[in-house]
């Protein structure tokens, strides 16, 4: 390897990690992130003029996702979670194959298989978005796990619950109420596991809590996010020098924040939300900065 070689890779570790979601909700990811992998810089992009994505087409979950991944490529990040798994339904595979191993793409699938295996009633509830339901990521995941396991998984979804996280009220009676009416049929069906299937609803936990205490079980897919993200970094040797994957306990002893946040929508109003979030594992007041990703060109990658 040449010198000019070796000083490019060598200066690629530092570059930050990039982070996505339509919203707000993928901070629960970059809580997980910055848990597992303390030393690595995260640039956050929320899409919050579009979101929610849950109910947008297909194509344009495609063409949004697409110009976000893009915008964070152009930042210099090393690699990207997709922090949505609504846009990981529907632009995972076709962001992988455009950019190739050199820029690892990580994205999520809603945490069913950890569910499915420790269920003892053989029922077990899914709270997901309408694109994620519509999208193949949940379907394959139940076909290969769930069903040969003689699981039965119930699907609970609303529109509304995305909102209630962007702005805000995520722990307001107007929100534990909509929580009530979605999910106490899963409650009655015998459901003792319920996966958080989108990034904005491990926000919903305290508000789960507050109606139905110890009756579910609650799964995200953050920490595995994080370990996929750590085992994708060590592979490709772009892992932040000197560190090696912890546990959350050692994690835990030497926190390093280093974090941006971007909107692509009114950075003011998104301050406040921000704020609320990440109070429980941001020790900084982090300040919310405005992206212009639409003068970034892309067309779906799925479509070239």
């Amino acid at each position: 390897m040449s010198p000019a070689l070796a000083a490019s890779q060598a200066q690629h570790v530092f570059a930050p990690i990039g982070v996505f979601d339509s919203g707000m909700g993928g901070l629960s990811i970059v809580q997980e992130l910055q848990a597992y992998l303390p030393h690595e810089a995260i640039i956050y992009l929320a899409d919050t003029k579009h979101v929610p994505y849950g109910e947008r087409s297909d194509d344009e979950i495609c063409q949004l996702t697409t110009q976000a991944v893009h915008w964070l490529h152009a930042q210099g990040c090393k690699a990207v979670v997709i922090a949505c798994n609504t846009a990981s339904a529907f632009s995972l595979t076709p962001l992988r194959e455009h950019y190739g191993p050199g820029f690892p793409i990580i994205g999520l699938v809603p945490a069913v298989k950890p569910a499915v295996l420790k269920s003892r009633s053989k029922v077990v509830g899914v709270l997901a978005t309408p694109g994620t339901l519509r999208g193949n990521l949940l379907k394959d995941v139940i076909a290969q796990v769930a069903v040969p396991a003689q699981v039965q998984v119930l699907t609970a979804v609303s529109p509304a619950l995305v909102p209630f996280v962007e702005q805000g009220q995520q722990d307001s009676n107007a929100c534990q109420q909509e929580l009530e009416r979605i999910l106490r049929p899963l409650q009655q069906a015998g459901a003792d596991h319920l996966v958080l299937g989108c990034t904005h609803y491990p926000f919903l936990k305290h508000s789960i809590r507050a109606v139905f205490g110890e009756q579910f079980v609650l799964v995200d897919s953050g920490l595995a996010v994080a370990r996929q993200t750590g085992r994708v970094l060590a592979a490709q040797a772009l892992n932040y020098p000197g560190h090696t994957l912890s546990t959350e306990i050692e994690s835990a002893k030497q926190p390093v924040v280093k974090l941006q946040c971007f909107v692509t929508g009114n950075a003011n109003t998104a301050q406040p939300v921000l704020n609320s979030l990440i109070k429980s594992f941001s020790p900084a007041l982090i300040s919310v900065q405005q992206a212009d990703i639409e003068s970034i060109s892309a067309s779906c990658v799925a479509q070239n």
